[in-house]
């Protein structure tokens, strides 16, 4: 069988994050609970702050911008038949 014909399987994993402050209680819970789930993972959440600082300049061109589609400037045509 050639490489690009075999179909490919993705198993969705799923993380039950728990915050540092409560991992000495629910940790060992929660890992017990999901022990027979191979696609639950239990972890601890040990970031100490976010990623997004301010001081950084990590590209710094982001531009915010509007999604929605621009109204062509101008006035529509009256449809012919119709009363205004």
């Amino acid at each position: 069988m050639r490489p690009s014909a075999r179909l490919t399987t993705f198993c969705a994993v799923i993380y039950c994050v728990v915050p540092e402050p409560l991992a000495d209680e629910l940790l060992p819970k929660l890992t017990e609970y999901y022990a027979d789930d191979p696609n639950v993972s239990v972890i601890v959440d040990r970031r100490r702050g976010s990623r997004r600082n301010q001081s950084l300049t990590g590209g710094g061109k982001r531009e915010l911008r509007d999604r929605r589609r621009r109204t062509i400037p101008g006035e529509l045509p009256s449809l012919a038949g119709t009363s205004d």
